[in-house]
């Protein structure tokens, strides 16, 4: 099972066992045997996932809409001014469901220590990690014009709850106090079950979400409360080409991803030292590295790491991918497109854009990976050896690149199918082992395919194949894509 220090120390770190007849005594400074670690120490990362779910759909329904014009449109009809931003809070119902699913499912699994108390109470967090991060987008929409650069900013706020987290996890330092997250993860479901650490989660919500209402009252429909900066006199050269355009689009998404990819690399680089003495004791993880082979615990954790920061990665080739959607939907492509630009020309300015930087987001956590292992585990070989096992994802980006464009190219009304893949990852990848899933199942990720290096052997024939799959994908949307009309809807 694919489980982090950080979360091992969270639960694990901070209680004792029960006495024969007595109740739980905690103590801060007291750890407890890793063995009796539980699916608790999911909940830091899983309230990410729900907090990216949740910041995607506020700034969809928002400030995407205003970028359409079909907001202006709304808002000449007899609404309210906060309507808009009130019914896009409201699809953040999905948290509740997410967490109602949880609560009623886990028991179900016949896991020991899944309690039905402590099940409600890991679903319960969830969706206050979703509400809290659905009012930080509510925020975020009002600063900026831009959808992107909204979720951008979100996503900012929501990496660095997670770093403040994952920092005062690694050392008694107090920072998990700083982060909701830290507060959510200290409910300890399936532990002590403490219910009180939602309070202050629950009121910073209804501030953060206070916040954007009034916010929204500062400015105008369609503009946000920072002013744009003027463009340059003279545009680049390589705006003229279909890539350069593509590539000046998508920047600021390869940066974002990179930095934060770069930082999460590290993170987990920096366990690699004591990676053999942290998991030595853990009978249900060691099973799981011991089916990745490897000479070292060390080389096999990082290799079930290395998983998590891919998908988080895949993230970022779907987002990619559904940008020539905004921009078609939007009504910008239309223009382009009646200059000397051709159709496929159009889309292969994105497609290669998206491989570019789903290779770029890579590299950067591979070098954050490598930085950090070498020197957690003082071998400087560990840099190149980790970099690597980052690199070696890149042909899976690539088959995520051509399955969205695909999607995109003969579907463009279904273009959140893209999201199959990458959810499809995680869901194996991470659950799978503690389920205990069909090894097969691993086999229809291409995910599933990439050598997991540092612990196995390179293998250059499935990274090959991976890479004539995306290229075939990648042909199959162009010519979808060429056989269909614009839409604006």
């Amino acid at each position: 099972m694919q489980l982090l220090d950080h979360e091992l120390e969270e639960l694990g770190a901070l209680r004792e066992p029960a006495q024969p007849g007595g109740a739980a005594v905690r103590r801060d400074r007291v750890r407890l045997p890793l063995a009796d670690y539980t699916w608790g120490a999911m909940l830091g990362l899983m309230a990410v996932l729900a907090g990216l779910m949740s910041i995607l759909i506020v700034t969809r329904h928002t400030r995407a809409e205003e970028e359409t014009g079909r907001a202006e449109l709304v808002r000449s009809a007899a609404v309210g001014r906060h309507a808009h931003l009130a019914a896009a809070l409201a699809t953040a119902a999905a948290d509740l469901a997410l967490g109602l699913l949880l609560a009623a499912g886990l028991p179900g699994l016949g896991i020991p220590g899944l309690t039905t108390g402590g099940a409600l109470l890991y679903g319960a967090a969830l969706t206050a990690a979703g509400l809290l991060f659905a009012a930080v987008a509510a925020v975020t929409v009002q600063v900026t014009a831009h959808a992107r650069t909204a979720s951008g900013l979100a996503l900012a706020v929501l990496g660095a709850a997670y770093a403040l987290r994952a920092a005062g996890d690694s050392g008694d330092n107090g920072l998990a106090w700083a982060s909701p997250i830290g507060w959510l993860q200290r409910t300890y479901p399936f532990v002590d079950d403490r219910w009180w650490p939602l309070l202050p989660a629950l009121a910073l919500t209804a501030a953060v979400g206070a916040a954007g209402f009034a916010l929204s009252t500062r400015r105008d429909v369609g503009a946000g409360l920072r002013a744009a900066r003027p463009g340059p006199p003279v545009g680049s050269p390589a705006l003229g080409t279909p890539l350069g355009f593509a590539l000046r689009l998508h920047r600021g998404l390869i940066g974002g991803f990179a930095t934060a990819l770069l930082l999460l690399g590290a993170m987990y680089g920096s366990l690699l030292g004591n990676a053999d003495s942290m998991l030595k004791d853990v009978s249900q993880i060691k099973d799981a590295l011991a089916r990745l082979g490897g000479h070292t615990l060390a080389d096999s954790f990082a290799a079930l790491t290395m998983l998590v920061v891919a998908v988080v990665g895949a993230v970022y080739a779907v987002l990619a991918m559904l940008r020539p959607r905004a921009e078609e939907t939007a009504g910008r492509t239309e223009p382009v497109l009646a200059t000397g630009v051709s159709r496929a020309g159009w889309l292969r300015g994105h497609v290669a854009a998206a491989l570019l930087g789903s290779t770029a987001v890579m590299l950067a956590a591979g070098v954050g990976f490598g930085i950090a292992g070498a020197l957690s585990s003082g071998d400087g070989g560990a840099f190149l050896r980790l970099t690597g096992a980052a690199l070696a994802f890149a042909p899976a980006q690539w088959v995520t690149v051509g399955f969205a464009a695909a999607v995109y190219g003969w579907l463009p009304r279904a273009t959140q199918l893209a999201w199959l893949l990458p959810a499809y990852a995680f869901v194996i990848g991470y659950f799978g082992p503690l389920l205990k899933f069909p090894e097969g199942l691993d086999r229809l990720s291409p995910f599933g395919h990439v050598p997991r290096l540092p612990a196995a052997a390179m293998d250059w024939t499935p990274l090959a194949v991976l890479t004539l799959v995306a290229a075939g994908l990648i042909a199959l949307g162009l010519a979808g894509f060429g056989r269909r009309d614009l839409s604006q809807d």
